[in-house]
Parts: C-alpha cells; sequence; structure tokens
C-alpha cells in the first residue's frame, strides 16, 4: 500500500510553516537554514510557505497525484506534528482542509486499512 501523503502534498501547499529559529542548523537544529526565510525575530518559515499561495520549496512531485518531502528527515516541528488523518485512528482537521482545498476527499480510516 503506498501511504496516503505520498499521493498528497496538499499540507505542503497549504499552510505557511513557521517555527523558531533554534530549530535550524545554524542553531545547533536538524532543519538546514538555507531552506528558511526569516519570519520574525524568533521564527523562520519553510522557504514559499508565506505567500498567498503557499507551496513549500521542499515539496517534490504534483499536489494530489505524487508528491513528498524532498527534506522529510530534517522536516520542522509544525510538519513533523501534522498528523495524516486516520493514520493513527485520529481524525486531522488541517489534514482534511488541506485536501479539501486542492480538491481532495478528506482521507477515512478505511485509507489506512482501519
Amino acid at each position: 500500500m503506498t501511504h496516503p501523503c505520498l499521493l498528497c502534498g496538499a499540507c505542503c501547499a497549504t499552510f505557511r510553516v513557521a517555527f523558531h529559529w533554534m530549530e535550524t542548523d545554524l542553531a545547533g537544529g536538524i532543519v538546514p537554514s538555507a531552506l528558511t526565510e526569516h519570519l520574525d525575530p524568533h521564527r523562520v518559515n519553510m522557504h514559499g510557505t508565506n505567500a498567498y499561495e503557499p507551496r513549500c520549496k521542499s515539496l517534490v512531485g504534483e499536489v494530489g497525484i505524487a508528491a513528498h518531502c524532498g527534506v522529510y528527515e530534517v522536516r520542522p516541528s509544525p510538519c513533523h506534528d501534522l498528523q495524516p488523518a486516520w493514520e493513527n485512528g485520529q481524525p486531522s482537521p488541517q489534514c482534511d482542509k488541506a485536501r479539501m482545498k486542492h480538491g481532495m476527499s478528506p482521507l477515512t480510516p478505511a485509507d489506512f486499512g482501519h
């Protein structure tokens, strides 16, 4: 079974991904600072996500067809924290909102064999 996120990518093209600058590699974190933009004195955001039509520059592929995070292993906390709906048996309003924005139906428990 292909994980639904690998066919989606909607969250990466819907939300601003803002987080504390201490998560960047310049401060000892894991997120490459070259992939971020200054947001305010305490936060940065993933490049491309602070736009009217956000799309993270690290998103590879086409939303809704085949998409994945090009920096998955070093993604920031907001990306790590956003869970796909029903993957762990719980709903995810953020996942649902992102998918609907891009014309996809929300995930169901059946998408994960529940």
